[in-house]
């Protein structure tokens, strides 16, 4: 909670000097990345709301809780990030038709201010990414925004040695194209979570073949594994086993091995002792 709160309290200070300092200067690669980061912002807002949301306890309602705000904010980050860099390539296309003088120097020592401001944040977020898609999305984006204000101090650079102003727009295409590659990691695996889609570090197969090798087991069916929030995972499977209940041990075994060699925390799982079940064929869900 507290990289959320000083993240977004220095990137918002951050984005109104870049602004200011963006439309005195006549540079478009500066108010692109201003807007960039205002986006940013935005996101970040969204995420720390979510990550509020999924400490509230399960309710009648809402029996898993609203862990799965979190997807939908990595969705809605996502889709944020893909309009502002729409507007920017549009504006970065029509500069070039009528470029107008820059400021370089203003430029340069602004950009050189987000990459330390950026890459500050970045670090608050370095840790938890490796656990967290929100935090993964905040510190990628950070960390983007810094090598981005670094290209626009070297477009300033080139600008004051060279005197070419197309460099400006130019430096605006190239931090869309930045933020798109970024982005579009962001949105696809945050999709494939709001379908349900087993979380892509989740080896499926493996768990099958660890539960259908269990003592007793003769049949594994209706398994279906999915991400409840962007760090909790869900699994749910029936086991055949003709021998008839294995036990308590048996399941507590189980869910400790899948908890910690797959990643999964939350495991359901059903002993059926042979009669047929309705959801035993892979295609019905």
């Amino acid at each position: 909670m507290r990289a959320f709160a000083l993240g977004i309290v220095l990137n918002i200070a951050f984005v109104i000097v870049e602004w200011v300092f963006g439309v005195m200067a006549g540079s478009l690669a500066l108010i692109a990345d201003a807007t960039h980061n205002f986006g940013d912002v935005l996101g970040l807002m969204l995420a720390w709301g979510a990550a509020s949301l999924a400490r509230r306890p399960p309710s009648a309602r809402f029996t898993y809780g609203l862990g799965g705000s979190t997807i939908l904010a990595a969705l809605a980050n996502a889709m944020l990030l893909l309009v502002a860099i729409g507007g920017i390539a549009w504006e970065a296309v029509h500069r070039f038709g009528s470029i107008e003088p820059v400021n370089a120097p203003i430029v340069i020592w602004v950009a050189l201010f987000g990459v330390l401001i950026n890459a500050a944040t970045a670090w608050l977020f370095m840790a938890g990414g490796k656990r967290d898609l929100n935090m993964r999305g905040a510190y990628l984006h950070m960390a983007a925004d810094a090598g981005v204000s670094l290209g626009v101090a070297v477009a300033g650079l080139g600008m004051i040695y060279t005197g070419w102003r197309w460099l400006d727009p130019v430096v605006s295409l190239v931090i869309v194209a930045v933020i798109f590659i970024g982005t579009w990691s962001l949105l696809r695996d945050s999709v494939r979570m709001a379908l349900q889609a087993a979380p892509e570090h989740i080896d499926t197969t493996g768990v099958r073949r660890y539960l259908a090798a269990l003592p007793g087991v003769t049949e594994v069916h209706d398994l279906h594994i999915w991400a409840m929030s962007t760090v909790e995972n869900a699994m749910t499977a029936h086991l055949v086993m003709p021998d008839g209940h294995p036990g308590d041990d048996f399941f507590a075994d189980v869910v400790e091995h899948i908890e910690h060699q797959f990643e999964i925390g939350h495991v359901t799982i059903q002993i059926e002792t042979g009669r047929a079940c309705a959801l035993a064929p892979d295609h019905v869900v």
